[in-house]
Order: structure tokens, then C-alpha cells, then sequence
């Protein structure tokens, strides 16, 4: 396998790994209005991301890192056509970031909402962003960004909420797989609409026949959406997770798929790629360090898997 491929293989993982773990970052910061009564129960759920939000946006960091080092041209071309909404995302990030951060430092209650709001906003901008983003990608098309944007968001409330669920007990377990319930209600039908136009893109586009294996993909991604609600309805915490985790990954596979092989219009990853000396490099670099985030991250989640129950101040 030519290192351009090993290294669009390794964005695509980055990315999607990203994800998979900021997906229930966002949902939650999304949901904690609407899961808790009361501040005890408010820092319950916000508990539930607390030890890991910030090692989880450590692989949007790699990603785009990665991508500039090995495709400088697919990252210039990207950030260029996306200036406002990436400009947008980083805006989010920060004040969600700040929010999170803050609000265990503040003592008065409009402070605290103030935080409360950024969290909110912050995770909402985006969760919405990054799918328009890369359904625009796919199809150039506003209709596209929208069903993206929609998409993104009420699977990242789904992911959020069963989340919570496997991570609480008590009166916020409960109404976090309500919620998930009724998110799946706008999720199924907007990843119908989504994952159906992913194998149409990317290589279809130019002429050739879509690849069996991303149909399959957008397929299974539609067929796990479906499984998390059903297990959440069933109460089977841990495995709804499960499902909703692989109905990103699956998402997101698919996706960079029908990127392959030209990530941008008109520019191949041959084209876009470094050259051989720095492809090597990154290479031997990637070796040691990637291993490295995918074990601190499985750690982080050992150390904290414990379930969070609401403690009053």
C-alpha cells in the first residue's frame, strides 16, 4: 500500500474517531438543560464528559495536524472553501471549552447560566457545522448542507442522551433514555436522507460506479442508527451505545470513502499529497505517536467508567 493511502487511511480514522467520541461531547452539552433539575443534577451530567471533552478534541487536533502535514494542498483547499464555518467551530469549541471550565469556578447562579448558555451554543454550533461541512463536500449543494447539519445534530443529541444513560443513575438515567427516544425520532429519517446520498457522491460523480462496499456501509450505519433506539426503548444502556458509536464509524467510513480518491473537486490525493522524504517521516513519527493517543484515550475511559449519581452541594 503507497503512503498516500496509509495517510488518507489515517485522517479518515482521526476524523472519525473524532467523531465518534466529541458526537456524545456534543450531545451531552446539548441535553443539560433539558436532562437536569437543579444544579446537583446539572453537574451530574456535565460530570459524565468532565475527565475526557478535552482529550476527546485532541484527535480533531491530530486530524487536522496530519492532514496539513501529508495533504497540505487538501488542507489549504479545505480550510479555504470553509473559511467561516471552521472559523465558526473553533469559535464554538472555545466557548464551550471556557463554559466548561468556568463553571465549577463561579459561585453565582447568573454566572453559572451564562456558562450553562456557552456550553449550549458551543456544542450546538458544531455538531451542525461539521455536517453541512462534509455533506457540502459531497454533493456542493445547500439543500445537502442542511440535511447534514440536521443529521450531525440529532445524532449527536441521540449519542448525547445514551451516553448519559450508561453513565448516571437515578432521575437523570431515566429521562436520558426518554430523550434518546425522542431524538431517534428525527434522527432515523434524517440519516435515511443523509446516509442514502453518500454512496452517490465521490466517485459516482465523475462517472464510475458507485463501490458495493460503501452502499453496505451507508446500509449498516442506517441499520445501527435503528438498533440504539431500539435498545435504548429496551433499556440496554451499553449496547445502544455500541450502536450509536458504530453508526458514526460507519458514517464516517463511508464518508471518506466517496472522498476517495479526490478529496476536493478536482484535486487528487496524489496531487495533494507531500512528498516521498516527508510521507516517510510522518510514517515513523505516526508509529510511535498515534499508539500512543489510542491507548491514553481507552485509559482515560477505564479510569472514569464508573456510573455518576447527583450529589447535593
Amino acid at each position: 500500500m503507497e503512503l498516500t493511502t496509509v495517510w488518507f487511511t489515517v485522517i479518515a480514522f482521526l476524523w472519525t474517531g473524532f467523531f465518534v467520541l466529541e458526537g456524545f461531547d456534543f450531545g451531552v452539552g446539548m441535553l443539560a438543560p433539558v436532562l437536569s433539575r437543579g444544579e446537583a443534577e446539572r453537574r451530574q451530567v456535565l460530570g459524565t464528559i468532565g475527565p475526557v471533552w478535552d482529550g476527546n478534541e485532541v484527535w480533531l487536533i491530530t486530524a487536522v495536524g496530519a492532514m496539513f502535514a501529508a495533504f497540505p494542498a487538501w488542507y489549504a483547499g479545505l480550510l479555504s472553501e470553509f473559511y467561516l464555518p471552521i472559523v465558526l467551530v473553533l469559535v464554538g469549541l472555545i466557548v464551550r471549552g471556557v463554559g466548561l471550565e468556568w463553571r465549577g469556578k463561579v459561585h453565582h447562579a447568573s454566572d453559572r447560566a451564562w456558562c450553562d448558555m456557552g456550553i449550549l451554543v458551543g456544542s450546538a454550533l458544531p455538531a451542525f457545522l461539521w455536517g453541512a461541512v462534509f455533506a457540502d463536500l459531497l454533493h456542493d449543494s445547500v439543500t445537502a448542507m442542511l440535511v447534514g447539519g440536521v443529521f450531525s445534530v440529532s445524532l449527536c443529541l441521540l449519542h448525547g442522551a445514551v451516553f448519559v444513560a450508561l453513565k448516571t443513575l437515578g432521575p437523570v438515567r431515566a429521562r436520558a433514555r426518554r430523550t434518546a427516544l425522542v431524538t431517534s425520532a428525527v434522527a432515523l429519517p434524517a440519516g435515511v436522507a443523509a446516509l442514502s446520498g453518500i454512496p452517490s457522491a465521490g466517485t459516482a460523480a465523475a462517472g464510475a460506479a458507485t463501490p458495493v462496499w460503501i452502499w453496505a456501509l451507508a446500509l449498516a450505519a442506517t441499520a445501527a442508527l435503528a438498533a440504539g433506539a431500539a435498545l435504548t426503548w429496551r433499556g440496554r444502556d451499553g449496547w445502544a451505545f455500541t450502536a450509536t458509536a458504530s453508526s458514526i464509524a460507519l458514517t464516517g467510513t463511508a464518508l471518506f470513502g466517496a472522498l476517495w480518491p479526490a478529496p476536493l473537486p478536482g484535486l487528487t490525493l496524489a496531487e495533494a499529497a507531500s512528498g516521498p522524504y516527508t510521507l516517510q517521516t510522518l510514517t515513523w513519527i505516526g508509529l510511535v505517536a498515534l499508539p500512543f493517543v489510542v491507548g491514553y484515550q481507552i485509559w482515560s475511559y477505564w479510569v472514569f467508567r464508573r456510573r455518576l449519581v447527583a450529589e447535593p452541594s
